[in-house]
């Protein structure tokens, strides 16, 4: 983690762990209920229903979705959800967030995307797809920070994140002056010079 990450986990006097644990599994219920009305509507696109919510966390408590979680005295106030790609009608493992009001502008989004994208990567996906509200500007400008491009379509906005490594192209040398460099071109251009010079009077002969 850099020194950043640790600087902004300080700040909001938490931590971020896995959930893995089936008794911990129920914190993250707990903290997507607690999300206010407008974060509730941006996280599960309209749906706000506590019911619906309750058995939308036993369901991930089951099927395999990684929970990764911003902690504060053994709270969940962030979450960051790693979906199965066989829960996706393409085959794409889908990622979703959320925060709670109180410890948002903290860098806790930035943190848990990180954790998030390198589980993936450890998991062999080439690619992630995110949904968002269309009005959820904070999570947009996270997703857009993170690479992923996001069309817009029926309220949403949904895009996806390459997490290819991609290819460093092959660059030449930049031909840039260094003071020894300078130094030897120079030399080089006055051996030159003079050899000319004794050749074009003869002088080369004379030695």
């Amino acid at each position: 983690m850099r020194h950043q990450d640790i600087t902004r986990l300080a700040l909001a006097k938490g931590s971020v762990r896995t959930l893995r644990q089936p008794e911990e599994l129920p914190l993250l219920r707990d903290h997507l209920l607690r999300l206010d009305p407008e974060s509730r509507h941006d996280r599960f696109h309209g749906f706000m229903e506590d019911g619906f919510i309750e058995r939308y966390a036993a369901k991930c408590a089951n099927d395999g979705t990684i929970i990764i979680a911003y902690i504060e005295d053994d709270v969940v106030r962030g979450a960051a959800e790693l979906h199965p790609p066989d829960q996706s009608p393409d085959s794409q493992p889908e990622i979703a967030f959320s925060v709670e009001a109180s410890v948002r502008r903290q860098g806790v989004g930035s943190i848990l995307f990180k954790k998030l994208i390198a589980e993936a990567r450890s998991k062999g996906y080439g690619s992630l797809r995110i949904t968002t509200g269309a009005q959820n500007q904070a999570m947009r400008a996270l997703a857009h920070k993170f690479g992923a491009h996001l069309t817009f379509r029926y309220g949403e906005s949904t895009g996806s994140i390459d997490l290819q490594p991609q290819p460093q192209a092959e660059f030449a040398k930049p031909g840039i002056a260094t003071p020894v460099s300078t130094a030897h071109a120079m030399i080089n251009f006055n051996r030159s010079c003079w050899k000319l010079f004794f050749k074009l009077y003869g002088l080369d002969r004379a030695a």
